[in-house]
């Protein structure tokens, strides 16, 4: 941005050049920059401490010096990660796989995006006509099938959003859930093993133990203090079938890693929610409550004395993609590391506060049940720790509740009757 702003300025028949020819230019004049500014630094940084100069010399150095950082740290290293970068997103179709889809493609320049995904849900089909209108290939495989995903392309990186993320789903078909999450990791691990690609793997905050946590919350009539949980937290079962499925796949990334040096980034996500969920049980519960206020469907609170004071952190999905992105800008420098990632204290909420807030946002009230008795997976609490990512990204949640619920409201209502079809 900063070489083509200073071509136009100093030479702007260089502009009326045709596009591939005026951005191997700019590619040229970045590396140009990049390469003498880190001798001129040197350079100038010795002049300043060696020579006795007058103020206007100096201003003049430091133009010069400040010119030369701006070019250093501009988007040559980042133009040449993205131009024609390839990458394949398991689990394309579904509410998190398509959401960064379309966001990489759309801040990727020249990159192929392709989608993995067999389809299987109805709001599957919904995402593939969005994902189609960006241009991004579907490919219909079953992630547990080997010998097709070793058939397809290379790429250079394989992001894996696939998996049966409904945590009760996991006690009701155990075999699916652990072929499609625990067996379809080795088959994608394979695959990078094959074409030396890398792999940013979407985990879950499930992994840590449910004894540690309802120990931790202290809950009796309502969460007594807040705490957040970090990436040494228990482990220990019960973690339930489905966060044992993701915590045998980190591990199982770890050994490969290990054994053939493959690159990876683990991320323990907790509730991501956003535009393009359809208010469905598996999806989360923030949406599930917005549509149900939508529609004046019942409610309940489920467990822990049937009060709503269970309290979960929420991240928005756009607030994941811009991370995803971060990370893949940085694999080759920041890597073979697991993060915690989730709304931290400031986008916590509990059941009754949501409850408000769905209120306020859909001029809608219903009455909420209370049932005592919940699953022995459920947690009382979960608020992450995201120290250690900001640490190593400067990262930071940007969107809050409030902004989750209105654009998850604005996609709830606006396609309300093609949603209603999919239940």
């Amino acid at each position: 941005m900063q070489v083509k702003l200073l071509l136009a300025i100093l030479m702007p028949e260089m502009i009326a050049l045709p596009n591939p020819f005026l951005e191997f230019l700019i590619i040229l004049i970045n590396l140009y920059f990049f390469l003498i500014s880190k001798t001129f630094s040197k350079d100038l940084s010795v002049l300043k401490s060696s020579t006795k100069h007058n103020s206007k010399s100096i201003s003049i150095l430091e133009i010069f010096s400040d010119i030369f950082s701006i070019f250093s740290s501009s988007s040559l290293i980042g133009m040449i990660i993205d131009k024609d970068m390839k990458i394949l997103i398991t689990g394309g179709c579904g509410f998190i796989g398509s959401n960064l889809a379309i966001f990489l493609k759309n801040n990727i320049k020249n990159s192929i995006i392709h989608s993995l995904d067999n389809l299987t849900r109805n709001s599957s089909k919904i995402n593939l006509k969005r994902l189609k209108k960006e241009k991004i290939k579907n490919f219909n495989i079953d992630i547990s099938s080997k010998k097709k995903i070793d058939q397809l392309m290379r790429y250079d990186i394989i992001i894996d959003c696939c998996a049966e993320a409904a945590v009760e789903a996991s006690k009701l078909d155990s075999k699916r859930v652990f072929y499609t999450n625990l067996v379809g990791t080795f088959n994608i691990l394979e695959k990078c093993k094959k074409d030396n690609s890398k792999i940013i793997f979407l985990s879950t905050s499930r992994v840590y133990s449910i004894n540690k946590i309802i120990s931790k919350a202290k809950y009796i009539n309502q969460i007594k203090y807040k705490f957040k949980i970090n990436e040494n937290f228990s482990k220990n079962s019960p973690i339930s079938f489905y966060g044992f499925t993701k915590l045998s796949s980190e591990k199982l990334i770890e050994e490969y890693s290990f054994s053939n040096d493959i690159k990876y980034i683990i991320n323990r996500f907790g509730v991501v929610s956003g535009p393009w969920q359809f208010g469905k049980q598996d999806q989360g519960f923030v949406s599930l409550w917005l549509w149900r206020f939508i529609n004046k469907d019942k409610l309940n609170y489920i467990g822990f004395k049937g009060l709503g004071n269970q309290i979960r952190d929420v991240i928005h999905v756009l607030d994941l993609c811009e991370l995803i992105y971060e990370q893949i800008k940085k694999i080759k420098k920041i890597n073979n590391k697991i993060f915690n990632v989730g709304g931290g204290l400031k986008n916590s909420i509990s059941l009754k506060e949501l409850t408000n807030k769905c209120k306020e946002i859909t001029k809608n009230n219903i009455k909420i049940g209370k049932i005592s008795k919940t699953s022995n997976y459920d947690v009382p609490y979960y608020v992450t720790d995201n120290k250690k990512i900001y640490s190593f990204y400067k990262w930071r949640i940007k969107r809050d509740i409030e902004t989750i619920l209105k654009d998850t409201f604005y996609i709830l209502t606006k396609y309300r009757n093609l949603f209603k079809k999919i239940r």
